[in-house]
């Protein structure tokens, strides 16, 4: 590119012409003029041959020189016709480090003037000095134009009388303001009247030249911040701009080299770990070595169909030495200039290979550099030896700062949209939740309204009964209903109506219990070694009376071989299950119907030891209990509500069979405690088949210690009447402790009840008893301080102890949670369980 200083000889009066028009551009807002004048009357020299002038703006900034080649025009500078014709040697120049050059001294001795020169703000001009940028595209292109008439007009009248007054100069010479968009045709007319004479052409051609290229590449970088501020989409302002850009450089490939940031590998396997598609193989390490940037050409611009294209291309890792690629230095703004690859890379084989194969003699690259990170690299590509002029260097780097705005925008604007599909989709997703929890709760309050229907009838029931069978005793007890004696039989039947009742209601109430401690996470189970045939028939024996009454015949078919009879898991839970499965069975199953309980123990070979207990089932085994009944059947639409909470089949026989809906869902609940699963096959009208797969526990040493105890000492009787010995019962609730005396008494044993707990360890350290039964809640001095309290007493330290609580507790938590007791009775009391705790407290066996 030409320099942007003009030199030529030109007329007195065309110079005062330029210097009229400088003179104009002065008046844009901000601007300083100075000229000769300042100097001229600072130095008292009126007859100077020098003439200058300068204009500095934000704008626009320029510095003409002039300097007389005779003597005649310097009395006075007086404007005569033999004046006007001298020549004069001028410079015109636009660069803004000639402009500052000169006039930093003329301001450092203007400073110096005492008074200083009117008219001239010292201290803004040399800030202005300072601060003196490229000027913008429009005031050069309308300050060109200008100028180019000046010069042309000037040339056509060469034969011409000179003028005669400075009127008739600025006349002639006044500038025409146009507009940019119509800036190439004007400047292509004036370029043709400079064509009238052919010595007006070569002196005109280079001025032409010079700015016409100058204001090129103001107007490319105007387009390309244009393109910038009306579009977000980034490919489309990077692709536009590096076709514009080649075109203007003159080059045969222009190209953006993108760089993308990720974290290196832990095993220099980088190769393998990068998706070619992404990055091939151009791997740059970063100096930290925790980052690599992977390098692919993005974008492209080809001169003509006989360069090759490159797009896409990676470069080789392995070509990357410290004398090609400076990531640093590139990050810090550093622009390459290679004139010839094959002298500047004669020391790097493999990267002047790839080069030669690219067929690039010459580049130029400049780094794209956005918030201070490196984004990529913009090249300019060169197949013949070429020298880069600075001026083509300036603008590469001014473009790559565009298209770095441009990046950095486009990457905001992308986070943006980003976060707006991200809160979109959460809108989506909050407006999902909340209507899947309406949904829920619309469900949990059916459920809850079934519930409580079912509940309302089931509760009903027995509490009529309890209370119409307890009304009509107390009526007879009072000799309300005659003289006539109520029989026994029918005191007894009566009797056993109330304890069915309570029974029912107990179990009711024991299900809903197990069912939230289960869902809660709470439920532990109670691992010990039992007989599965023996639960079995044991569990048929309990409901024979039920299936009786029903006209159901109970069948059992038991496939348990004699080595595996005896099974780990909890017995308590696998009868429970049991219950429910046999239960639900015998309830939907018409009159003459079968009901068919089938167990066996299946092994796992790979588990079985070689030596294993005889009678036991080994390690790996699987109990599996099967319930098939000919009974009403599921349809296929609503096996899906079988083992939900609170939920009963649509049927013609609701109605009839009743329930509250918790058996099913809690039989499956203590599966799964297990670790086990039921399944179920049913076909409508013809019958349901439940399967229960219960895998083999793991027994704790304390459980297997108690299970060998208990099964040597089977002979105890679970309701002895040969109990013999003094109990102290610390309880407050009357009626518990009437029921706990009643039985303990018909067993044989004295009971002493208290029912303050503060007086209570003083009796019981006097009256020494063989055991102890203190509630847990007790009013003022609860269960846990006085069994503390016993225990620290020499005296008492050693009396065994049976805590009543309100929660069952488990074998491994009695002694913390008691303060000490030995062994712990949860209530309801059954007196089977009372009288099976005391048995073992008097026989000494306890947790404690």
């Amino acid at each position: 590119m030409k320099s942007k200083t003009l030199n030529r000889t030109l007329p007195l009066a065309t110079f005062e012409a330029v210097y009229q028009l400088l003179q104009q551009m002065a008046e844009l807002p901000g601007a300083i003029w100075l000229t000769d004048d300042a100097h001229a009357d600072s130095q008292n020299l009126e007859n100077s041959s020098e003439r200058f002038a300068a204009v500095v703006s934000d704008h626009f900034s320029a510095l003409l020189q002039g300097k007389l080649l005779d003597e005649f025009a310097t009395n006075g500078r007086k404007h005569s016709e033999k004046n006007l014709n001298s020549q004069l040697n001028v410079q015109l120049t636009f660069d803004p480090g000639a402009i500052a050059n000169f006039l930093s001294p003329l301001t450092h001795k203007l400073a110096a003037i005492t008074p200083a020169p009117r008219k001239i703000d010292i201290r803004a001009l040399k800030q202005a000095i300072k601060n003196i940028q490229p000027n913008s595209a429009f005031f050069q292109s309308e300050f060109t134009l200008n100028l180019l008439d000046i010069l042309a007009s000037d040339a056509t009248k060469n034969s011409q009388p000179p003028l005669h007054n400075q009127t008739e100069i600025e006349l002639n010479s006044a500038p025409k303001v146009i507009a940019p968009e119509t800036l190439q045709l004007q400047i292509t007319e004036a370029v043709n009247q400079l064509q009238i004479a052919s010595p007006c052409i070569s002196f005109c051609q280079p001025v032409e030249d010079a700015l016409q290229q100058q204001l090129e590449q103001e107007r490319l970088l105007n387009q390309v911040t244009t393109q910038i501020r009306q579009s977000l989409e980034l490919p489309v302002i990077l692709s536009k701009a590096v076709e514009r850009v080649r075109e203007f450089l003159e080059v045969d490939r222009l190209l953006i080299y993108q760089f993308e940031k990720v974290p290196a590998s832990h095993n220099d396997e980088l190769a393998k770990e990068i998706p070619a598609a992404v990055s091939g193989s151009g791997k740059i390490k970063e100096n930290s070595g925790s980052y690599l940037y992977l390098g692919r050409v993005t974008y492209e611009a080809l001169a003509n169909d006989t360069i090759s294209s490159v797009l896409n291309f990676s470069e080789d890792a392995q070509c990357f030495t410290n004398g090609v690629l400076d990531k640093e230095k590139y990050r810090k703004g550093l622009t390459l200039c290679v004139a010839d690859v094959e002298t500047t890379y004669s020391s790097q084989p493999c990267f002047l290979d790839l080069m030669r194969r690219a067929k690039v003699r010459a580049k130029l690259l400049v780094p794209i550099v956005v918030q201070d990170e490196l984004w990529g690299l913009l090249i300019a590509h060169q197949c013949t030896f070429r020298e880069w002029e600075e001026s083509k260097k300036t603008f590469l780097r001014q473009i790559a700062e565009h298209l770095a705005i441009a990046i950095y925008q486009a990457e905001l604007y992308a986070e943006v949209q980003q976060q707006k599909r991200t809160s979109e989709q959460r809108v989506i997703e909050r407006t999902q939740e909340l209507h899947d929890a309406l949904v829920a709760a619309q469900s949990a309050s059916l459920a809850k309204s079934e519930f409580l229907a079912a509940m309302s009838h089931e509760l009903r029931t027995p509490l009529t009964c309890v209370i119409g069978i307890s009304d009509t005793l107390l009526r007879w007890s009072y000799g309300k209903v005659g003289s006539k004696e109520v029989p026994v039989q029918k005191q007894r039947q009566y009797l056993q109506t109330i304890r069915d009742s309570g029974d029912h209601l107990l179990e009711l109430i024991n299900d809903i219990l197990d069912l939230s401690q289960v869902e809660a996470g709470k439920a532990v189970l109670k691992i010990s070694e039992f007989s599965l045939s023996k639960l079995a028939s044991q569990s048929l024996h309990a409901l024979k009376e039920k299936a009786t009454a029903k006209g159901v015949e109970l069948v059992q078919q038991q496939r348990i071989k004699q080595e595996c009879d005896r099974f780990i898991a909890d017995p308590r839970r696998v009868r429970q299950i049991l219950f429910n499965l046999l239960g639900n069975a015998i309830k939907f199953t018409p009159e003459g119907g079968r009901v068919i309980l089938r167990v066996w123990v299946t092994e796992d070979k790979n588990q079985t030891p070689a030596v294993r207990q005889p009678g036991t089932a080994p390690a790996g085994s699987t109990a599996v209990f099967q319930i098939k009944d000919t009974g009403i059947g599921i349809p296929e639409n609503q096996r899906s509500l079988l083992f939900q909470k609170f939920q009963q089949l649509d049927s013609p026989y609701r109605r009839e069979y009743g329930g509250t809906g918790l058996g099913l869902a809690l039989t499956k609940q203590l599966v799964e405690l297990h670790g086990g699963a039921i399944e179920v096959k049913s076909t409508v009208n013809v019958g349901s088949t439940f399967t229960v797969f219960i895998p083999i526990q793991t027994l704790t040493k304390d459980e297997s210690t108690k299970f060998t105890y208990e099964k040597s000492n089977s002979s105890l009787p679970l309701h002895s009447s040969s109990l013999r010995g003094s109990l102290v019962l610390v309880e407050e609730d009357e009626e518990t402790a009437m029921l706990i005396c009643d039985i303990l008494t018909a067993a044989g044993l004295q009971v002493v009840w208290m029912i303050e707990g503060s007086a209570a360890v003083e009796q019981i350290e006097l009256l020494q008893p063989n055991a102890v039964i203190v509630d847990m809640r007790l009013p003022g001095m609860n269960g846990c301080e006085i069994i503390h309290q016993l225990r620290q007493r020499p005296a008492t330290e050693n009396i065994k102890i049976l805590a009543l609580s309100a929660t069952e507790i488990p074998p491994e938590q009695i002694s913390f949670v008691t303060a000490g007791a030995n062994d712990c009775l949860a209530k309801p009391i059954h007196p089977e369980q009372l009288l099976d705790k005391i048995i073992s407290l008097m026989a000494g066996i306890g947790n404690g």
